[in-house]
């Protein structure tokens, strides 16, 4: 038996379920993706990861700017779905939508819920020094994150790892989790554990100020923060030169042994000292450049011991 679906989502993490939802043999009869933006420096209008995976595999795409909006909720009505596969879409969907197909919409998220419910459990965990993550598959309803869990996976977080790295762990992890559950659900065997709001944690977006490297935390801190941030947004200090300030992001940095006042260089090496320890900063990228490991970012910018940075 055969599931008859649409699937919501938008950037690579979704485009990978999606993969393996229609290698399953599930009937994806509708995808709904972000609609195209401009982007880059031509500006040119951009599909979504979704929408472009969804047009190889000859899928109907639709990208409504809002799902509130009453004509597309009376199209979407009109599917006669038995569910709704949803990841990463980046649209709420009103009630209404919940409860049109007959399972109601399913929902896959990046993390251990109830922590880091939102918007950004990947940076949230690493940026707080988490261990343990996972990847949920819940019944949606109409709070953040809140519905009852029908399939997890428990994820451990590396010391070394980034945003980048984990995002990666999780999209897989996640994608593979999507034909068991429909088959489960098919079973009527998915057992649905209700959540707790105890220890319920929010991982809200990430703004550019908060990416600002706070030079006066923990060294340990400071490194999470970074691994957290990496590659995207990532995590930024302003750097003095000769023509003024200029903002520099870090990739990766390592926490390490070091006194002085938070933001001084403490070598000629870049090691800055933190509010406890210091951090060793080894990939870098200056505004409107690539990045760059240690050694390649220092022949061009010097950052000689006593350094203040901002």
């Amino acid at each position: 038996m055969t599931l008859r679906l649409a699937f919501m989502g938008t950037p690579d993490f979704a485009a990978a379920s999606l993969v393996e939802i229609a290698a399953a043999g599930h009937d994806v009869v509708r995808v709904y993706t972000q609609p195209p933006r401009r982007r880059g420096r031509g500006k040119a209008e951009q599909k979504t990861p979704v929408h472009e995976l969804a047009e190889t595999l000859g899928l109907d795409v639709h990208t409504p700017e809002s799902f509130r909006d009453p004509d597309v909720l009376a199209d979407f009505a009109t599917l006669d779905l038995d569910l709704a596969a949803v990841v990463a879409y980046g649209q709420i969907l009103p009630q209404a939508a919940l409860d049109a197909p007959r399972l109601g919409c399913l929902n896959l998220h990046g993390s251990l819920l109830p922590r880091w419910r939102g918007a950004a459990p990947i940076q949230r965990a690493i940026m707080a020094g988490d261990d343990l993550t996972g990847v949920q598959i819940m019944q949606m309803e109409a709070g953040l994150d809140t519905g009852p869990i029908l399939l997890s996976e428990t994820v451990r977080i590396a010391p070394t790892d980034t945003a980048g790295s984990l995002h990666d762990k999780l999209m897989s992890a996640g994608a593979q989790m999507w034909p068991r559950a429909l088959a489960a659900l098919e079973r009527g065997s998915l057992e649905a554990v209700r959540q707790s709001d105890d220890g319920a944690t929010y991982a809200k977006k990430i703004t550019n100020e908060e990416a600002r490297i706070d030079w006066a935390r923990p060294a340990v801190d400071v490194a999470n923060h970074i691994r957290g941030l990496s590659p995207f947004p990532g995590a930024w200090f302003e750097l003095p030169t000769a023509k003024g300030l200029t903002r520099v992001k870090v990739h990766l940095a390592t926490a390490e042994a070091g006194n002085s006042a938070p933001g001084t260089a403490l070598d000629d090496a870049l090691l800055v000292a933190c509010g406890t320890g210091a951090v060793r900063l080894t990939r870098l990228q200056r505004e409107g450049k690539g990045a760059m490991d240690a050694n390649d970012f220092l022949r061009g910018n010097t950052l000689p011991a006593g350094t203040a940075l901002g």
